[in-house]
């Protein structure tokens, strides 16, 4: 081991790699590119060490029993002791001097043998399982299998839909006992209720006795399953992944900015699985998280303008809401769930028609994991931009206020309903209010402007999570017909109200001008790979001393909220 870096020097299958203390065998090899192949392990959870289809063969330097000196060969080198029997690659951690051999005789013959074994009661039927395309076991029995069985006895049959929960089936007779699962749920989860009974080829996973895996990250599970046993319930059977588009993108269910990725083909979403980033997730996301997606395909999206209740043309309903916005006494109520973009446009619009501006908060319990106390994914960015300058409440109590006494007769609202945060449906009925959104609710019916934009999955852009970490989504599946991103509604908009051609039209166009405006975006790019890959910390040291989650100061109630 070096004292300067602290690194320790392995070598495997004869090259050199300098790697951390207590980094496994199986990692080490990874970073010289080659591949250990492995069921049980996973690097997020504690080493197992069941499934044994990572063997590999070590060798350490030999030193003098009586002496203590290092044995030296006929050319000086030290002397490698080779152990009798294979070691499991995911338990063997990296010391001076190790050797490693990944591709020997010795480990091919073992991996062949554990292969066999995995596949004795096996259900060899690859093209109806729904593991298909993203399954271990037929990814390494092609690359390490023996290609041909030797088993000519009637394999064990179990059971083939077994619901462990609410949103997780299990396919038994696939399952490999790696214990992933077993492990996710009682290390990560905190939820201790899976494990194995009974012996041998009749071993079976299970919940305990009056237990059921039903706690908000099941679906983890399914993700780390190496094989095809455990399967999402709402998934199972409807697509094969290699039909499906992958896109990166961020959940907006908290301010956590958990990584994820959309799964869609043809413009509709399949399913959400979470993107690794070890900075904000790890691994995992939350099962609530994933069902986000359906609200695309919600009876109650928007997909048309509205004046007056009635349909309108694009165009006329930007004229008109810029004449009620131009019109004074305006106030602006902003979301937490737009994007920085959004957020920047809104607040130079507060700029042409001055007004006060409001950002609704969202506020509950957290999980202590990945379900933030904001509930809003994107506060930080608001802050940042300047659209707000102080916390967020739960309750406009201020803008009821000003709507009681006249002050305010007219609102301009960004995908929000004033209904749920104490404005009366009375309030709402004195206002000229232009609505942007995706979903009807109480004050899109109120609005005198409607009009449609679009959800996350159909959008590109950017939020602030709550370490202040700058993180880019993208564009997975295409929106309603004739429904423009709100980037473009926001700056049409500004042009009307302006009464000038907007230069703010595209996102390039807004990055360079937060550039120059706003200090904490100074040199960044939306194209920047830091916000799309892995994120970029923003200086967001004039806010941090926010308590965010002070009930005093975001006036939160639990039973309201």
């Amino acid at each position: 081991m070096t004292e300067e870096n602290k690194t320790v020097t392995v070598t495997i299958d004869g090259l050199d790699v300098e790697v951390p203390p207590g980094t496994n065998m199986i990692e080490a090899a990874a970073l010289l590119g080659k591949e250990v192949p492995h069921y049980c392990y996973h690097p997020k959870l504690s080493v197992a060490g069941n499934c044994r289809m990572c063997l590999v063969e070590m060798g350490m330097p030999m030193r003098d029993r009586a002496t203590g000196e290092a044995i030296l060969d006929e050319e000086g080198n030290p002397k490698i002791g080779w152990m009798p029997k294979p070691a499991i690659a995911c338990a063997t951690e990296a010391a001076p001097g190790m050797r490693i051999k990944t591709d020997s005789e010795l480990v091919k013959n073992c991996q062949e043998g554990v292969m066999e074994f995995l596949l004795v009661n096996h259900p060899l039927d690859c093209p109806i399982c729904d593991q298909a395309g993203e399954c271990s076991l037929q990814e390494f029995a092609t690359d390490y299998g023996r290609g041909a069985s030797r088993y000519i006895e009637k394999k064990n049959v179990k059971p083939k839909r077994t619901r462990l929960g609410p949103r997780v089936t299990l396919d038994d007779e696939r399952c490999i006992l790696c214990s992933r699962c077993v492990r996710f749920s009682k290390e990560i989860a905190k939820d201790d209720v899976l494990g194995f009974i009974d012996r041998g080829s009749y071993s079976t996973l299970t919940c305990y006795p009056g237990e059921s895996l039903d706690n908000n990250y099941s679906l983890n599970t399914v993700d780390i399953c190496p094989v095809g046993a455990l399967t999402s319930t709402d998934f199972r059977f409807k697509m094969r992944t290699w039909f499906l588009k992958r896109t990166p993108s961020i959940c907006t269910e908290s301010s956590t900015g958990t990584n994820t990725e959309v799964w869609s083909r043809e413009g509709v979403i399949y399913r959400i699985t979470p993107r690794r980033n070890d900075a904000v997730n790890d691994t995992w996301m939350t099962d609530s998280g994933r069902e986000l997606y359906k609200l695309v395909d919600s009876e109650k999206r928007l997909k048309a303008p509205a004046i007056n209740g009635g349909p309108a043309v694009l165009k006329e309903a930007l004229e008109r809401a810029a004449e009620f916005i131009q019109g004074g006494s305006i106030a602006y109520v902003g979301s937490g769930r737009a994007s920085v973009e959004e957020q920047y446009l809104l607040k130079a619009m507060v700029k042409q028609a001055p007004g006060d501006a409001h950002l609704i908060g969202r506020f509950g319990p957290g999980d202590g994991l990945l379900l933030a106390a904001d509930r809003n994914p994107n506060v930080r960015g608001a802050l940042l931009t300047g659209l707000i300058d102080k916390v967020p409440e739960a309750h406009l109590k201020a803008l009821s206020k000003k709507i009681d006494s006249g002050a305010v007769k007219t609102l301009l609202v960004h995908n929000e309903d004033l209904l749920a945060v104490g404005i009366t449906t009375a309030q709402l009925k004195k206002l000229n209010i232009v609505y942007l959104g995706t979903h009807e609710n109480a004050t899109s019916a109120a609005a005198k402007v409607t009009i449609p934009t679009l959800t996350v999955f159909e959008k590109s852009g950017s939020f602030v999570n709550q370490q202040f970490r700058l993180q880019g989504f993208a564009q997975a599946v295409p929106g309603p017909a004739g429904v423009m991103p709100d980037m473009l509604v926001l700056s049409r908009l500004l042009a009307l109200v302006s009464k000038q051609e907007c230069a703010l039209d595209n996102a390039e166009a807004i990055w360079a001008s937060m550039n120059k405006e706003l200090p904490a975006f100074k040199g960044v790019t939306f194209k920047d790979s830091n916000i799309s890959d892995g994120g970029l910390l923003l200086d967001g040291s004039t806010f941090k001393s926010f308590n965010f989650f002070d009930s005093q100061t975001l006036h939160y109630d639990p039973q309201t909220s």
